[in-house]
């Protein structure tokens, strides 16, 4: 019998006709030094443009997206993660929200998609990362 992985929706912003999410696999972290990650994808649907790019979620990352959610409610951009090892956002609290998503840095390729979001998003994505790390908290 083969185990499923679940995947988790980390964060999201969404209307009825676009969205930007990243979906994080809950199965065991890898492992690199002395630090774990887990395999991510951010996952663009739009009716112009659809696509995946690969990530790699660490804790220090959970921690920075909590921070970032706290600035984007303070009406400050944000990008996520910062680390510069892959692929990332770049979020403008503008109306509507404005997400780019950026390949790893060796494509330079990125797409910025404005999002109608919900009065209720910033709620959301909180709640998000609160169940991420309630399902993960022992492989963390």
């Amino acid at each position: 019998m083969v185990d499923e992985v679940q995947v988790m929706q980390l964060l999201r912003f969404a209307d009825p006709v676009q969205s930007v999410a990243v979906e994080i696999r809950c199965g065991d972290p890898l492992l690199m030094g002395n630090e774990r990650f887990f395999a991510a994808e951010i996952v663009v649907e739009s009716g112009f443009v659809s696509g995946r790019v690969g990530l790699q979620v660490s804790r220090e990352d959970l921690d920075e997206w909590e921070r970032c959610l706290a600035a984007l409610e303070a009406e400050e951009e944000v990008e996520w993660p910062t680390d510069g090892r892959s692929a990332w956002l770049g979020v403008v609290p503008d109306d509507p929200v404005e997400v780019t998503v950026h390949d790893s840095p060796s494509t330079q390729i990125a797409v910025c998609v404005p999002i109608d979001v919900s009065s209720e998003w910033l709620q959301e994505n909180r709640l998000r990362l609160a169940g991420f790390r309630k399902a993960v908290t022992d492989s963390l």
